[in-house]
């Protein structure tokens, strides 16, 4: 009788702790080291509905594939409206959780995530906080990681003005011309960044600038400025990957609250300048050397 017991309860054990033992012996079940599959990369934006602007991922998507010939290239936008407003015309793009989760689907191990914002605000957070999940799913992606936008260090920004000077700003420039670059803005606190643009600019041209749609410096403070030094010519400038809807209505739309509009009713004329930042190479060569960076952790 004891050793039936015994064996009984030897059975049971051994039916318990089975398990435990064969998850113990393997860490990393769902990729096996001879699964290896990867790196893919994820280009991370905010999305544009706006057919003209598309030329900017265009023009990323083909420096991206030449940088990393052979690599799985795949796109998501964080815009639910745009989004929607996309599939309602037969285009689907799917959110950055929904291409992971695709990604995943196909056996990718290894995902870079790029983002193609200009700074690490709200949606940046976001992106990174979600996208990392899929490392901690049973089964999920191995190894994810996710690379820095545009703008991150003092060197970061410098090389932006610079392209922006070089590439951007219309050479029929004449001396007392003004540039005001129009960036997004956020209630985030990397808000900050465009007050230390604005900054640099200065001290690079009294007569460059950047406002906001959404954050600080205003338009209002910039305008303002305009006024003060008598500036009667400014080039309007979207500081922006694309110029979507940002840059067609709100800068240089006809509308009265428009910045355009604004600046020829304090007596300035406006000359919008329709060029996403993705769509210069110099630029979107910051984005490229992040990346290099982010595919070099998971070779």
């Amino acid at each position: 009788m004891y050793c039936q017991v015994k064996g009984l309860v030897f059975t049971l054990l051994l039916f318990f702790l089975l398990p435990f033992s064969c998850l113990a012996g393997s860490p990393d079940q769902g990729h096996p080291a001879t699964d290896v599959k990867g790196p893919a990369i994820l280009l991370v934006t905010f999305g544009t509905s706006v057919p003209s602007a598309q030329v900017a991922f265009v023009n990323i998507e083909k420096q991206v594939r030449a940088t990393f010939p052979g690599t799985e290239i795949r796109w998501a936008y964080t815009s639910k409206i745009i989004r929607k407003k996309l599939a309602k015309n037969g285009v689907q793009i799917d959110s950055p959780e929904t291409a992971m989760a695709k990604l995943m689907d196909d056996g990718y191990t290894k995902v870079v995530v790029q983002s193609l914002h200009m700074i690490t605000g709200a949606e940046f957070h976001e992106i990174y906080a979600n996208t990392k999940l899929f490392e901690q799913m049973s089964g999920g992606i191995g190894k994810v990681v996710v690379s820095y936008p545009m703008l991150t260090t003092d060197e970061s920004m410098e090389r932006v003005l610079q392209a922006i000077v070089a590439d951007v700003v219309p050479k029929e420039r004449k001396p007392g011309e003004a540039v005001v670059l129009m960036g997004h803005g956020t209630h985030h606190p990397s808000d900050a960044i465009y007050s230390a643009l604005m900054y640099k600019l200065q001290k690079r041209d009294a007569n460059m600038y950047i406002g906001t749609v959404e954050g600080h410096p205003t338009f209002d403070e910039v305008k303002e400025m305009l006024v003060k030094k008598g500036i009667k010519k400014a080039y309007l400038v979207p500081f922006m990957t694309v110029a979507g809807d940002h840059a067609l209505n709100d800068m240089a739309g006809d509308e009265a609250d428009s910045w355009k509009s604004q600046l020829s009713k304090a007596g300035i004329e406006s000359v919008p300048v329709l060029k996403g930042l993705a769509e210069v190479d110099s630029l979107v060569a910051l984005w490229i050397d992040n990346l290099k960076i982010a595919m070099g952790q998971v070779k």
